[in-house]
């Protein structure tokens, strides 16, 4: 069984900064992508920042040049460094990892697996 734990939310005032965590467990060697995803209350899904296993980077439009997404493939870890917090980032993030999904140019994680979930809340 493989679990994706991750650490490292919580609340933080506007332009502060905060480092999420994702670790898989369990019976996996690899992911072709990881990633974190974000819900904000009323809101749908949308993708925050996904790695491949070959390090190839895709960000949000809201938040390139904020955040930032590294993993460790030996570790089977991904991370993701929030800088610059504003409110509208408050949301509960959600790692995920699996393969990849292509769209308009671009890509994502096609999950097999989804974090707990951690929340982030930014005050103004």
């Amino acid at each position: 069984q493989v679990q994706l734990v991750e650490s490292g939310g919580g609340l933080v005032q506007a332009g502060g900064s905060l480092r999420l965590s994702c670790a898989a467990s369990g019976s996996i060697f690899s992911f072709n992508a990881m990633g974190w995803y974000r819900q904000a209350p009323g809101k749908q899904r949308e993708l925050v920042a996904a790695i491949t296993s070959g390090g190839r980077i895709n960000y949000a439009d809201s938040v390139k040049g904020r955040f930032t997404i590294s993993r460790d493939n030996a570790k089977i870890t991904v991370y993701l460094q929030m800088n610059s917090l504003k409110p509208e980032d408050t949301a509960v993030y959600y790692c995920a990892a699996g393969g990849i999904t292509y769209y308009s140019g671009s890509f994502g994680v096609r999950p097999d697996y989804w974090g707990q979930g951690t929340q982030v809340t930014v005050s103004s």
